[in-house]
């Protein structure tokens, strides 16, 4: 699928080949959907039953963290907390775009299984 497509930006999402899309946080922020799909990447990992955030994994385009590895060789716990919070903020507002519904599909296996039992009994 196309992946960030300019060609019809800032109405992709309402423009009929928009379907054949996919967006990411910056270009789905303020957009409602009736039904979302949001895919997890590598930036977010299940380790030793725990959500793991891992900035390295980030998109190198994706300007939200830009300079955090400076920052981390200044100040390595404030970094990783921001770090942490920006990760787990876009899957939120990723997530929240759907009024009716959001699916998610995660790259990592311990991720997909945390989700089913987080959601387990809904």
């Amino acid at each position: 699928m196309c992946w960030n497509l300019q060609q019809h930006n800032p109405g992709w999402l309402a423009h009929p080949e928009g379907a054949h899309e996919i967006g990411c946080i910056h270009t789905a922020q303020a957009l409602e959907l009736d039904y979302v799909g949001v895919i997890i990447g590598e930036d977010l990992v299940v380790r030793d039953g725990r959500l793991v955030t891992q900035p390295e994994k980030r998109s190198r385009h994706d300007q939200s963290i830009r300079g955090w590895r400076s920052w981390r060789r200044r100040d390595r716990e404030a970094a990783d907390a921001a770090t942490r919070m920006i990760v787990l903020n876009t899957y939120r507002t990723l997530m929240t775009r759907g009024l009716k519904g959001c699916y998610v599909w995660a790259v990592d296996e311990g991720v997909r299984a945390w989700l089913r039992n987080a959601t387990a009994g809904r």
